[in-house]
């Protein structure tokens, strides 16, 4: 049985933007599904339909085996989510705020004890129990924000950004806890702007660009799609009619048969080829004697920055400001609502 089934989906807003155009997944119970996509791509206004905060314009969706719009108390209570932002009340100590969602949930009070205790430790916060939330890293605070959200033991929880802003150690720990919560059986669908965390976590990916899905498949499938190992090569001034010479003997090199292959880059050019490892010196050498001076040659497998690349015909970058989609829909869905 699917946790998540989402046909044909879209969402229009009042103002006539369309946030999300066609959006089909199917996510099995148990799965950690990551869901990818550039800022505007329409990523969180997904995953808000899918979790009863938003109410599509077209389509169907089911999470638990109901659904969202007939049965939205019922999507609600057998699932767990996680904003971008924290929720935790900074005037509450760990235990006091694990819980208030004891009691928002429904917990019963004679298991509630037990399950605050175990929740703190699944998170390491049993130390800091009694220690008020306001004086916590946020770190700690996401760690916080994911206890809160799943003290009624949810079977799909939606994870939005959950890392966005912490530091790297803070980042793997958390990590380790949602691999932990999946290895017991609990179906995590994941939208990150981090692309190694997508990489290591997820089983399968599914990548929305303009409101579609574009792609989806298991990390290691769509590297494999992207047409062989990657080639990056570094100038020494990387000037702009350097870098299109350097970009025109690669065209005509025997490592591609596609111009599309061969992208310039700030250094020089990135070549996708099969052939990267045998003839990647050829090109080399063939830059040198056009006179090109390279700094740095370097030949690696592709990552799910390359996917994009692949996909989109440019780099990711998560930082980047949208003027539509996904960067507007809170002020939308607060002043004008959503057409039906």
């Amino acid at each position: 049985m699917n946790a998540i089934d989402a046909n044909h989906l879209a969402l229009t807003y009042a103002d006539g933007t369309e946030a999300v155009e066609d959006v089909s997944l199917a996510v099995p119970e148990g799965e950690f599904f990551g869901f990818l996509g550039a800022n505007g791509a329409g990523k969180t206004t997904t995953i808000k339909m899918l979790a009863t905060l938003l109410r599509p314009t077209e389509g169907s969706v089911t999470v638990n085996g109901y659904d969202v719009e007939d049965e939205p108390r019922a999507v609600r209570e057998s699932i767990g989510y996680m904003a971008q932002e924290t929720s935790v009340d900074p005037e509450l100590t760990a235990r006091e705020n694990i819980e208030f969602a004891c009691g928002a949930y429904g917990v019963a009070r004679s298991e509630r004890a037990d399950r605050i205790d175990r929740l703190l430790d699944l998170v390491d916060l049993a130390d800091v129990a009694d220690k008020l939330a306001k004086d916590f890293s946020g770190g700690m605070k996401k760690r916080l924000d994911v206890a809160t959200a799943l003290v009624h033991e949810p079977p799909v929880v939606f994870l939005d950004e959950p890392t966005t802003g912490l530091d790297p150690k803070a980042r793997n720990r958390l990590w380790d806890y949602f691999e932990r919560i999946n290895d017991r059986g609990t179906t995590i669908f994941l939208t990150t702007q981090y692309l190694e965390e997508a990489d290591q976590l997820c089983e399968r990916i599914s990548v929305i660009e303009d409101g579609e899905i574009a792609i989806t498949g298991s990390p290691s499938e769509l590297k494999s799609r992207v047409g062989g190992d990657v080639l990056e090569i570094e100038l020494d001034d990387p000037a702009e009619d350097d870098v299109e010479r350097a970009r025109d003997i690669a065209v005509e090199s025997r490592l591609v048969d596609d111009a599309d292959a061969v992208e310039t880059t700030d250094d020089g050019v990135l070549v996708t080829s099969s052939e990267a490892h045998r003839h990647g010196t050829d090109l080399l050498v063939a830059l040198r004697d056009a006179g090109l001076t390279i700094v740095g040659f370097n030949v690696r497998s592709p990552t799910l920055d390359d996917v994009f690349l692949a996909i989109t015909g440019e780099e990711y970058d998560p930082e980047a400001d949208a003027e539509d989609g996904d960067a507007g829909t809170e002020q939308s869905v607060r002043s004008q609502g959503v057409s039906r």
